[in-house]
């Protein structure tokens, strides 16, 4: 088996698997998120096994590099980061009717990567700049935050759903309660949080190396640390009385959009040093 043939596999489990939740949402069978998961955990393990065989691929080739350098193997790693981390939610909290709102998310990512004509899935020598260790560190913590800040967007999205069909008779009456998903909205936002801001740092001392200045005001920086900001004033707002709830989600959901903008905006519309996806 190639990379190639591994990740279509799990681009199409994780789609069965989004089946699989948006049916046990949509006709009130939870007997469905249960093999949902299982084809969850599938699609999961296809997926690593991809990562691996694509890193071998390219020592076969002589290139030698972590799978992580261009937008297409990014993003394979963003929709492995938000599965590794939502299999951990289910486990933990065992509710499973979230999974309608998550494995969507992961099964785009994967699916853009595999089917946009835009992204080259090609295996190419790197560039110069992106010759460093410091690259799976700076993009293992980016993508696993940028996961969290996902999934706390896919939990505001529950949110607005539940506010919205609060009658005890639709099919959003098995929702998380208000708390509940205000807390894992909260935890995935510090999780994220966390992440970026270890991958914003790891980034600066890499351009330190490479092009001999920690901070150079390039548009996918100047975004990451708006997006740092926002995520910050998220924060700082849940402690703050009042702010809680919807008015936290807007919050999340802004942040993610800024996540968007900052991975997708800057490589597609706007030129700089990162400009190599």
């Amino acid at each position: 088996m190639n990379s190639s043939l591994a990740l279509s596999l799990a681009t199409f489990i994780y789609g069965l698997s989004s089946v699989f939740y948006i049916g046990s949402f949509a006709f009130k069978k939870q007997i469905l998120a249960k093999p949902g998961f299982i084809v969850l955990v599938i699609g999961f393990l296809s997926n690593t096994a991809g990562i691996i065989i694509r890193w071998i691929e390219s020592h076969q080739m002589g290139y030698g590099y972590a799978p992580f350098s261009n937008m297409y193997e990014s993003l394979v790693f963003f929709s492995w980061a938000i599965a590794v981390l939502y299999i951990f939610v289910e486990l933990k909290y065992k509710e499973n009717i979230i999974g309608m709102f998550a494995t969507p998310l992961i099964f785009l990512a994967i699916a853009y990567a595999s089917l946009s004509p835009d992204i080259s899935s090609k295996i190419s020598p790197l560039i110069p700049a992106l010759k460093s260790n410091w690259l799976i560190a700076h993009v293992i913590t980016c993508f696993l935050g940028y996961a969290g800040f996902a999934l706390a967007f896919g939990f505001s999205i529950i949110y607005f759903v539940k506010s919205k069909n609060s009658d005890a008779a639709s099919i959003f009456a098995k929702l998380p309660s208000w708390d509940l998903i205000d807390e894992l909205t909260y935890q995935m936002v510090v999780f994220g949080f966390l992440f970026l801001t270890i991958g914003i740092i790891t980034g600066a001392v890499w351009a330190n190396s490479a092009w001999g200045t920690y901070w150079s005001w390039d548009p996918k920086e100047t975004w990451s640390l708006i997006t740092w900001f926002i995520y910050a004033i998220f924060l700082h707002l849940r402690m703050m009385r009042g702010w809680h709830g919807k008015n936290l989600a807007w919050v999340s959901i802004i942040g993610f959009m800024a996540v968007m903008f900052t991975y997708f905006g800057v490589n597609f519309l706007l030129s700089g040093l990162h400009s190599y996806g």
